[in-house]
Protein backbone atom coordinates (compact mmCIF):
# COMPACT_ATOMS: atom_id res chain seq x y z
CA UNK A 1 0.00 0.00 0.00
CA UNK A 2 1.27 3.33 -1.23
CA UNK A 3 -0.50 5.41 1.98
CA UNK A 4 -0.53 4.52 5.68
CA UNK A 5 -2.81 2.29 7.28
CA UNK A 6 -5.98 4.09 8.62
CA UNK A 7 -8.02 3.57 11.16
CA UNK A 8 -11.11 5.97 12.39
CA UNK A 9 -10.91 6.50 16.05
CA UNK A 10 -13.60 8.99 17.34
CA UNK A 11 -16.05 9.00 20.49
CA UNK A 12 -19.74 9.44 19.62
CA UNK A 13 -23.42 9.32 20.99
CA UNK A 14 -25.77 6.21 20.52
CA UNK A 15 -27.30 8.25 17.71
CA UNK A 16 -24.14 8.57 16.34
CA UNK A 17 -23.41 12.28 17.49
CA UNK A 18 -19.72 13.76 17.88
CA UNK A 19 -21.00 16.65 19.00
CA UNK A 20 -23.45 18.02 21.65
CA UNK A 21 -25.11 20.52 19.41
CA UNK A 22 -25.23 22.73 16.11
CA UNK A 23 -22.69 25.06 17.55
CA UNK A 24 -19.27 25.75 18.58
CA UNK A 25 -19.79 26.23 22.35
CA UNK A 26 -21.22 22.92 22.39
CA UNK A 27 -18.87 20.15 22.31
CA UNK A 28 -18.53 16.68 23.61
CA UNK A 29 -14.85 17.01 25.58
CA UNK A 30 -16.22 20.16 27.05
CA UNK A 31 -20.13 19.04 28.01
CA UNK A 32 -19.91 15.09 28.56
CA UNK A 33 -17.88 15.74 32.22
CA UNK A 34 -20.86 17.50 33.34
CA UNK A 35 -23.60 14.94 32.37
CA UNK A 36 -24.58 12.45 35.36
CA UNK A 37 -24.66 8.93 33.73
CA UNK A 38 -22.07 10.28 30.65
CA UNK A 39 -19.13 11.54 32.94
CA UNK A 40 -18.67 8.54 35.08
CA UNK A 41 -17.23 6.27 32.02
CA UNK A 42 -15.63 9.06 30.17
CA UNK A 43 -12.33 8.27 31.25
CA UNK A 44 -12.26 4.89 29.12
CA UNK A 45 -12.10 7.07 25.89
CA UNK A 46 -9.00 8.90 26.80
CA UNK A 47 -7.39 5.98 27.98
CA UNK A 48 -7.85 3.97 24.77
CA UNK A 49 -7.20 7.39 22.94
CA UNK A 50 -3.67 6.99 24.79
CA UNK A 51 -3.08 3.65 22.74
CA UNK A 52 -3.80 4.73 19.23
CA UNK A 53 -1.50 5.24 16.36
CA UNK A 54 2.15 7.58 16.74
CA UNK A 55 0.50 9.56 13.80
CA UNK A 56 -2.73 11.54 13.84
CA UNK A 57 -5.00 13.59 11.57
CA UNK A 58 -7.45 16.76 12.64
CA UNK A 59 -9.13 19.23 11.11
CA UNK A 60 -8.23 22.54 12.25
CA UNK A 61 -11.77 24.04 12.92
CA UNK A 62 -11.91 20.77 15.78
CA UNK A 63 -8.86 21.66 16.36
CA UNK A 64 -9.41 25.54 16.61
CA UNK A 65 -13.23 24.68 18.66
CA UNK A 66 -11.05 22.61 21.05
CA UNK A 67 -9.50 26.02 21.54
CA UNK A 68 -5.80 25.68 20.65
CA UNK A 69 -5.37 29.12 19.29
CA UNK A 70 -5.29 30.07 23.18
CA UNK A 71 -4.49 27.35 25.20
CA UNK A 72 -0.87 27.88 26.86
CA UNK A 73 1.98 25.44 24.96
CA UNK A 74 2.04 22.30 25.71
CA UNK A 75 4.66 19.45 26.63
CA UNK A 76 6.59 17.59 23.82
CA UNK A 77 4.87 14.36 23.24
CA UNK A 78 5.60 10.79 20.70
CA UNK A 79 3.07 11.59 18.44
CA UNK A 80 2.90 13.27 15.26
CA UNK A 81 0.10 15.34 14.57
CA UNK A 82 -1.53 16.56 10.88
CA UNK A 83 -4.26 18.96 10.32
CA UNK A 84 -5.83 20.24 7.65
CA UNK A 85 -6.87 23.49 7.74
CA UNK A 86 -7.39 26.29 5.73
CA UNK A 87 -8.52 29.43 7.78
CA UNK A 88 -9.32 28.15 11.25
CA UNK A 89 -5.56 27.50 12.87
CA UNK A 90 -3.61 31.16 14.06
CA UNK A 91 0.05 31.87 14.29
CA UNK A 92 -0.78 30.64 18.20
CA UNK A 93 -2.47 27.33 17.08
CA UNK A 94 0.13 26.38 14.72
CA UNK A 95 2.94 26.92 17.44
CA UNK A 96 0.99 24.78 19.80
CA UNK A 97 1.42 21.78 17.64
CA UNK A 98 5.23 22.22 16.95
CA UNK A 99 5.61 22.45 20.17
CA UNK A 100 3.04 19.08 21.42
CA UNK A 101 4.21 17.11 18.11
CA UNK A 102 7.25 15.01 17.23
CA UNK A 103 6.68 15.85 13.67
CA UNK A 104 3.72 18.31 12.48
CA UNK A 105 2.64 18.61 8.73
CA UNK A 106 -0.44 21.04 8.17
CA UNK A 107 -2.39 20.28 5.03
CA UNK A 108 -3.83 23.83 3.72
CA UNK A 109 -4.39 25.00 0.44
CA UNK A 110 -4.28 29.27 1.74
CA UNK A 111 -1.26 30.31 -0.01
CA UNK A 112 -1.91 32.72 2.98
CA UNK A 113 -1.82 30.44 5.56
CA UNK A 114 -0.09 31.82 8.87
CA UNK A 115 2.03 28.84 9.33
CA UNK A 116 4.06 29.55 6.24
CA UNK A 117 5.80 32.25 8.89
CA UNK A 118 6.51 30.29 11.22
CA UNK A 119 10.03 28.68 11.07
CA UNK A 120 10.01 25.35 13.70
CA UNK A 121 12.14 22.47 12.26
CA UNK A 122 9.43 19.94 13.04
CA UNK A 123 6.70 21.82 10.82
CA UNK A 124 6.39 20.67 7.31
CA UNK A 125 3.30 21.93 4.86
CA UNK A 126 1.69 20.26 2.50
CA UNK A 127 0.09 22.57 -0.08
CA UNK A 128 -2.45 21.54 -2.39
CA UNK A 129 -4.21 24.01 -4.79
CA UNK A 130 -7.08 21.52 -3.95
CA UNK A 131 -7.14 19.38 -1.19
CA UNK A 132 -6.81 15.81 -2.42
CA UNK A 133 -6.69 13.42 0.77
CA UNK A 134 -5.56 10.63 -1.26
CA UNK A 135 -2.21 12.35 -2.39
CA UNK A 136 -1.73 13.83 0.72
CA UNK A 137 -1.97 10.33 2.33
CA UNK A 138 0.85 9.00 -0.51
CA UNK A 139 2.93 11.98 1.08
CA UNK A 140 2.56 11.57 4.35
CA UNK A 141 4.39 8.00 4.05
CA UNK A 142 6.49 8.63 1.29
CA UNK A 143 8.38 11.91 2.59
CA UNK A 144 7.38 11.55 5.99
CA UNK A 145 7.59 7.79 6.72
CA UNK A 146 3.95 7.95 8.32
CA UNK A 147 2.86 4.34 8.51
CA UNK A 148 -0.56 4.04 10.31
CA UNK A 149 -2.70 6.86 10.81
CA UNK A 150 -5.31 7.24 13.42
CA UNK A 151 -8.54 9.42 12.08
CA UNK A 152 -9.80 12.18 14.35
CA UNK A 153 -11.37 14.68 11.98
CA UNK A 154 -14.87 15.92 11.58
CA UNK A 155 -17.51 14.55 10.32
CA UNK A 156 -17.71 16.53 6.43
CA UNK A 157 -13.52 15.21 6.10
CA UNK A 158 -14.74 11.70 7.77
CA UNK A 159 -17.39 11.75 4.70
CA UNK A 160 -14.64 12.39 2.03
CA UNK A 161 -12.32 9.87 3.67
CA UNK A 162 -15.26 7.41 3.38
CA UNK A 163 -16.20 8.17 -0.35
CA UNK A 164 -12.88 8.29 -1.39
CA UNK A 165 -12.19 4.65 0.49
CA UNK A 166 -9.60 5.90 2.26
CA UNK A 167 -10.34 3.83 5.31
CA UNK A 168 -8.83 0.19 6.64
CA UNK A 169 -9.98 0.25 10.32
CA UNK A 170 -12.81 1.89 12.64
CA UNK A 171 -12.28 1.99 16.02
CA UNK A 172 -15.46 3.70 17.79
CA UNK A 173 -16.27 4.38 22.00
CA UNK A 174 -20.17 5.00 22.17
CA UNK A 175 -21.40 6.90 25.32
CA UNK A 176 -24.97 5.97 26.60
CA UNK A 177 -26.60 8.94 25.76
CA UNK A 178 -28.69 10.50 23.01
CA UNK A 179 -28.11 13.33 21.43
CA UNK A 180 -30.50 14.69 17.99
CA UNK A 181 -30.57 17.20 15.88
CA UNK A 182 -30.69 17.14 12.24
CA UNK A 183 -27.59 19.83 12.08
CA UNK A 184 -25.86 18.42 14.81
CA UNK A 185 -22.55 16.40 13.60
CA UNK A 186 -22.77 12.64 12.62
CA UNK A 187 -19.66 10.46 12.48
CA UNK A 188 -20.00 10.63 8.78
CA UNK A 189 -20.96 14.06 7.05
CA UNK A 190 -20.44 15.64 3.86
CA UNK A 191 -22.03 14.80 0.52
CA UNK A 192 -25.26 12.29 0.47
CA UNK A 193 -25.66 9.89 -2.07
CA UNK A 194 -28.67 10.36 -4.37
CA UNK A 195 -28.42 7.25 -6.88
CA UNK A 196 -28.08 3.07 -6.65
CA UNK A 197 -24.90 4.12 -9.01
CA UNK A 198 -23.27 5.32 -6.25
CA UNK A 199 -23.75 2.56 -3.59
CA UNK A 200 -20.27 1.66 -3.91
CA UNK A 201 -19.54 4.01 -1.99
CA UNK A 202 -20.52 3.16 1.26
CA UNK A 203 -18.32 1.58 3.72
CA UNK A 204 -19.01 -2.25 4.54
CA UNK A 205 -17.54 -3.11 7.88
CA UNK A 206 -16.88 -6.45 9.61
CA UNK A 207 -16.57 -6.42 13.55
CA UNK A 208 -13.63 -7.53 15.08
CA UNK A 209 -14.16 -7.15 18.45
CA UNK A 210 -17.42 -5.66 20.77
CA UNK A 211 -15.99 -4.56 23.81
CA UNK A 212 -18.55 -3.73 27.23
CA UNK A 213 -16.83 -1.21 28.95
CA UNK A 214 -18.33 0.63 31.99
CA UNK A 215 -20.80 2.73 33.25
CA UNK A 216 -22.56 1.11 29.64
CA UNK A 217 -19.77 2.70 27.84
CA UNK A 218 -19.20 0.46 24.30
CA UNK A 219 -15.93 -0.12 22.39
CA UNK A 220 -16.97 -1.52 18.52
CA UNK A 221 -14.13 -2.65 16.45
CA UNK A 222 -14.48 -3.09 12.49
CA UNK A 223 -11.97 -3.62 9.64
CA UNK A 224 -13.39 -1.94 6.13
CA UNK A 225 -14.45 -4.42 3.80
CA UNK A 226 -13.14 -2.56 0.64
Amino acid sequence: MDRPITTLFMLMSVDGKISTGAVDDLDVDKDFPKIAGVREGLHQYYEIEQTTDLWSINSGRVQAKMGVNTKKMPNKTPVSFVVIDNRHLDEHGIQYFCALSKKFVLITSNAEHPAFQIKEDNLHIIYQKELSLEDALRKLKSEYGCERLTVQTGGTLNGLFLHEKLFDYVDIVVAPVLIGGKDTSTLIDGNSLYSQSELSKLGVLKLQECVILENSYLRLRYEVIH
